[in-house]
């Protein structure tokens, strides 16, 4: 989804025993802080939930941007409500059934109480220092002097309001309305009220975010802690203790008619815990959930549950804190952790259109921006949790016809490019998750998204599948009766394929599927039709940018169109489109300058069509040094780390420290876009500990830590894995490899595979201030299906190496970095 905007020799040998004998006393939850990204357009979630978890509680702000709940930018708190998604762009999403606390009515009478959304942000200011946001923990105070505090389990959602105290009689209030962020709801939802428990169930229909589609959601309401004085419903601005039901409609007038129910509570009264049952299923199931996982309305005891969660979640890596390096930096790379775990979310058992035993989860919102680094870390971290997504991937295949390339509210999301689960399940294949996984089935359902076009490529699968076929790319104004989609992103799109094909072959090749790896190895070289090799590039302000050659839309019939290169760039200043409107530029929310370097797998070829390894590092600079690519946005991530490709892994690393902490810092406004659903956090994450993964490959390219030393231990098989740095520099002027070695032995390979973290293994890498030979030579750079041609790397001038893939595929990755 479109974003926004560091010891001695003498202690190395003891350090890793230092530092796994200590990892057990290390709190990962102290460099936690939800709060980064909460303004200028980071979108995130800040609230309270689990990992993954359904029920997500945070209060609503009344903000422009407002997608994650909850933002410091000022704006009053319009509700307290507990399904959420995370750092999505778009319209807002979820943010269903808020309560909204008072101390009192005016003069004890129900009516004068402010019942609808719009106009009770009168009563939501608040001062940002009550604010308290912790894993598993959130807490405000509005100036009315209410305290709000929340937390969660699975699928519900715990509440404590403490009233003030000085209430001279009168009733404090609390209610409940069918209302979400969006103002989606639709007509026919309910809300009844028990006058002698005061439990809440209600229901209504919702419009999906970012989908085709809408979702009916239900909730159940139990209160404890205060005597109850009276129940009831408001409609509007007015309110009746003598009406317990109500039905109603949206209302003609594009917002839907407020309305919902209230419960007020005798004076002197103490903290009222409210309990949030959710559910997508029924109202019924809302309350069997809610009193399963939190019978006795014990907060602390739910708190501390999920405290405990998010601990045992992070816990598995460990960071040096000494050696002089900045606390914040600590906290960037947790916070960064954290974030990938908040989406997407656990829905199991939550799934109203079909009942297979099988996980279900939801909330990918997208695997376009996801698949890149954000769920590749989770296979580091969380690979149980990567397995039963897969799983889930794969059962959405066998009900709706199709792997899902954004899903989210029980509905289908819109394709932005390719068909990017493919690289999920593939990436998972070759890194040896099983876990109940059918791989034969992942894999037909990935080969059906190459083959079969769906009528709807709007919302999965490829359109195009005919002129990709016959001419090798997707055309301009393709001639496409078969599927339909917004005609545009031809160039992109054409890339995304290639790719796409690119890890199909790769999990056919491992699968013994040879026949079929020849022939997705072969289309996954299509993206060379598209490149116009005598093609230029002018900058907006005038002048020639000095490169030639880039890739091209063209047409059915093989003439080439025209896009210029740098339209849809972060220096585009003439208002060009670039999503998925019908008007849409050839490219998807980038440019050609950045899409010119998405060849992930064939990086070999692409240093030659650009001249060689120099003229790839020269384009490479002016495409960040001119502010072309737009580190808020996933296309830009890998193009940090593809220095190694052209032998020069020490300038890698000069851009991650470029881009971290200058445009990824622990401020509310920190991100440099919206976060994507945890995507941004895990490009902090996987930066900071020095190891970038390709997606859908088995390759991590090698960079410095920003720390002495990085512990990851295995959920899987136990054992740890360590990134050491001797003579780190907690200043940073030193983040060149000079030597490395892996388990003590001398270690060349600019990258390193998958095994490095099940296996336990030890890299040592040595750094300075300049650059050095480490990792500079053909034989060490990452596998490329074409030759690197024109290195120098060995001393013995120009050499030439065909690393290609269909000779060492291996799903464990022990072809590769042994």
């Amino acid at each position: 989804m479109h974003s926004f905007h560091r010891r001695f020799t003498s202690l190395l040998l003891v350090a890793p025993a230092i530092l796994r004998a200590g990892a057990a006393d290390f709190d990962p939850l102290q460099y936690v802080d939800q709060l980064i990204g909460s303004r200028d357009g980071g979108n995130v979630f800040p609230g309270a939930t689990l990992p993954y978890g359904l029920a997500k509680a945070v209060a609503d702000t009344n903000s422009g941007s407002n997608q994650g709940g909850f933002t410091l930018d000022g704006t009053p708190i319009l509700g307290f409500s507990a399904l959420h998604d995370s750092g999505t762009g778009g319209e807002p999403s979820l943010g269903n059934f808020p309560l909204f606390p008072y101390a009192a009515c005016p003069g004890d009478d129900l009516n004068l109480c402010v019942y609808p959304k719009r106009t009770r942000i009168a009563h939501g200011s608040f001062d940002s220092k009550t604010v308290v946001a912790r894993p598993g923990f959130f807490a405000v105070t509005l100036n009315s002097g209410v305290k709000a505090e929340m937390t969660t389990s699975q699928r519900t959602a715990l509440f404590r309001f403490t009233f003030p105290t000085a209430t001279n009689g009168a009733h404090p209030l609390l209610l409940q309305d069918l209302s979400d962020l969006h103002n989606s709801r639709q007509d026919n939802a309910s809300i009844s009220i028990d006058p002698a428990t005061g439990r809440i169930q209600g229901q209504a229909l919702f419009v999906s975010s970012f989908a085709q589609g809408a979702y009916k959601s239900y909730f159940c309401t139990d209160f404890s802690g205060s005597k109850i004085f009276d129940t009831g419903i408001f409609v509007d601005s007015r309110a009746s203790s003598d009406v317990k039901n109500l039905t109603i409609s949206r209302s003609i007038n594009g917002y839907p008619l407020p309305g919902g129910a209230f419960i007020r509570f005798e004076s002197p009264v103490t903290p009222v815990i409210a309990r949030v049952g959710l559910s997508f299923i029924s109202s019924d199931q809302a309350c069997s959930n809610a009193e399963a996982e939190i019978p006795d309305f014990d907060f602390d005891a739910v708190e501390s549950a999920a405290t405990d969660a998010w601990r045992e979640k992070l816990s598995p890596i460990v960071v040096s804190t000494g050696g002089g390096v900045d606390q914040e930096q600590i906290t960037n790379l947790y916070s960064g952790i954290y974030r990938t775990m908040v989406n997407p979310q656990n829905y199991t058992g939550e799934n109203p259109n079909w009942n297979s035993g099988e996980p279900y989860f939801d909330s990918f919102y997208c695997l376009w921006d996801s698949f890149r680094s954000q769920i590749p870390f989770l296979t580091v971290l969380d690979p149980a949790a990567v397995e039963q997504m897969i799983r889930s991937l794969i059962d959405t295949y066998r009900h709706e016809g199709w792997l899902p390339d954004c899903h989210m509210s029980l509905s289908k999301g819109y394709t932005q490019g390719g068909s990017n689960a493919d690289v999920i399940v593939a990436d998972g294949y070759l890194k040896g998750l099983t876990g109940g996984i059918d791989w034969e089935v992942g894999y037909e359902a990935v080969v059906k998204d190459a083959e079969v076009e769906p009528f709807d490529w709007c919302c999965h699968g490829r359109g195009g599948i005919d002129s990709w076929k016959s001419l090798g790319y997707i055309p301009v104004q393709d001639f496409d009766y078969k599927g339909f989609g917004t005609l545009t992103r031809s160039l992109s799109r054409t890339l995304e394929y290639s790719y796409n094909d690119f890890t199909i072959a790769q999990m056919a090749k491992a699968m013994n599927k040879t026949t079929d790896a020849e022939k997705y190895l072969d289309s996954s070289g299509n993206w060379r039709n598209l490149y116009k090799e005598n093609q230029t590039s002018n900058l907006y302000t005038g002048g020639d940018t000095g490169f030639v050659g880039f890739f091209q839309p063209k047409y059915i019939n093989g003439t080439w169109g025209f896009q210029n290169p740098l339209k849809c760039s972060n220096i585009d200043n003439t208002g060009s489109v670039c999503s998925l409107q019908n008007t849409g530029a050839e490219t998807f929310e980038s440019s050609i300058w950045e899409y010119g370097f998405y060849v992930p797998h064939d990086q070999g070829s692409l240093v030659e069509l650009y001249g060689g390894p120099s003229n790839f590092v020269k384009r490479l600079d002016y495409l960040h040094d001119r502010n072309i690519t737009y580190i808020g946005n996933e296309p830009a991530f890998l193009t940090v780390f593809q220095y190694h490709y052209a032998g020069r892994p020490g300038l890698s690393a000069k851009r991650s420290h470029f881009y971290i902490p200058r445009f990824f810092d622990t401020t509310p406004e920190g991100l440099p876009g919206n976060d994507d659903s945890g995507a941004m956090g895990s490009f902090v994450a996987f930066s900071m500990i020095g190891l970038f993964p390709n997606p859908g490959q088995n390759v991590y390219l090698i960079t410095p830590p920003f720390f002495e030393s990085v512990n990851i231990t295995s959920p899987v098989t136990g054992k740890t894995a360590t990134v050491r740095v001797v003579n780190f520099d907690p200043t940073y002027a030193a983040i060149y490899i000079q030597s490395a070695t892996l388990d003590g032995e001398p270690y060349t390979k600019n990258w390193i595979d998958h095994s490095f973290f099940t296996e336990g293994k030890e890299l040592v890498l040595t750094v300075g201030k300049n650059e050095s030979s480490w990792g500079t030579a053909v034989k060490d750079l990452p596998p490329s299906v074409g030759e690197y041609v024109g290195f120098n790397g060995t001393g013995a001038g120009p050499s030439r190496r065909t690393l290609r893939y269909p000779v060492e595929f291996g799903r464990t990755g022990l072809a590769f970095g042994q």
